[in-house]
């Protein structure tokens, strides 16, 4: 099975819960940014950059947990900045797991090896590492020598320890798709759990222009498309027939609701408008619709999962065949 039992078993009788309530919005991820402080300058990062201002500012280890259980998703993703330099990782990471909630720890890893003994491996818990490329491209897009092996050890390190580990790789107007093909096979050899794949988003804060346009994006992602066959993609297939533009999704904006120092992000993972001091007033103030629609200019590109990812979730219920094909993907 691709994904542990639990998170198959928790993620169904939660959608089913919302059913029945007849809750129609309701978040599967909360994004979880604890602060926005890094040991990194990432070429495509916005949040460095837009939250410059506040870059020392932290949430309490009681207002993390505070919106773990105000927001219900059942999947936690504790992001930032570099979570691994929050004092309290380990304590957060415990209380949330003591909820029986699934964490995605996002990380440069640069931390990664050294910070092993703060947790128990559980497969309520994963390390995801960002690395979009062999170690030039490492190198270049996250601005620091050498990271690429201190990233391919702590894999390892983690695998020795029995944790399980997912890599995201954000692809950008220069990515060689036959490079990521190369990436994704050593990866493999490691024995990683698991492939996370998107396309990078145009945030203003970075002055590059970086970031791919639809029709470059579905140039790239239909030869990654078929890479599905040969590794093991954590991204559902509706979702990387999307990227492929082979279908289309609306957006879920609400799907990865996003909390961290300033409050609860609004409207969305990428796109900053204000912030709410609570989920409810993030839920009843947001105009929804015009994000759903991609109506707003800054959703012309976006292809980001945080987003379509949700959709593909609720589409899966409207038909038989696309049922069958995630049940087929998520036992192969």
């Amino acid at each position: 099975m691709r994904f542990p039992m639990q998170l198959n078993s928790s993620l169904t009788s939660y959608i089913m819960k919302m059913k029945l309530k007849g809750v129609k919005k309701y978040p599967l991820v909360l994004m979880l940014e604890p602060l926005h402080l890094c040991n990194l300058s990432c070429m495509g990062c916005g949040r460095i950059r837009e939250y410059k201002a506040t870059l020392q500012d932290m949430m309490s280890l009681d207002a993390c947990i505070g919106a773990v259980k105000e927001c219900g998703a059942p999947v936690i993703s504790i992001c930032g900045g570099e979570p691994l330099l929050y004092p309290e990782i380990g304590p957060l990471v415990r209380e949330i797991l003591a909820l029986k909630r699934h964490i995605h720890l996002c990380t440069n890893a640069l931390k990664l090896s050294e910070s092993l003994g703060k947790f128990t491996p559980t497969p309520y818990l994963n390390f995801v590492v960002s690395i979009d490329g062999l170690e030039k491209t490492q190198e270049i897009t996250r601005g620091r020598k050498g990271i690429f092996d201190i990233q391919m050890k702590a894999i390892t390190d983690a695998k020795a320890r029995g944790f399980r580990v997912i890599t995201n790789t954000t692809l950008y107007k220069e990515t060689d798709v036959r490079e990521v093909e190369e990436l994704f096979g050593r990866l493999t050899k490691l024995g990683v759990d698991g492939l996370l794949v998107t396309a990078g988003y145009s945030y203003d804060a970075v002055e590059r222009d970086i970031f791919l346009d639809r029709e470059a994006s579905h140039e790239k992602f239909r030869y990654i498309l078929k890479l599905t066959k040969k590794f093991r993609f954590f991204n559902t297939p509706l979702y990387m027939k999307f990227l492929a533009g082979e279908r289309e999704l609306k957006c879920t904006p609400w799907g990865n609701v996003t909390v961290n120092p300033q409050g609860w992000k609004a409207p969305c993972y990428v796109i900053t408008d204000t912030h709410y001091k609570s989920y409810r007033e993030l839920m009843e103030n947001t105009s929804w619709q015009k994000f759903v629609d991609r109506e707003d200019p800054r959703c012309k590109n976006c292809m980001i999962h945080s987003g379509a990812e949700p959709t593909a979730v609720e589409e899966v219920g409207k038909s038989l065949k696309d049922l069958v094909e995630v049940v087929r993907w998520n036992l192969s």
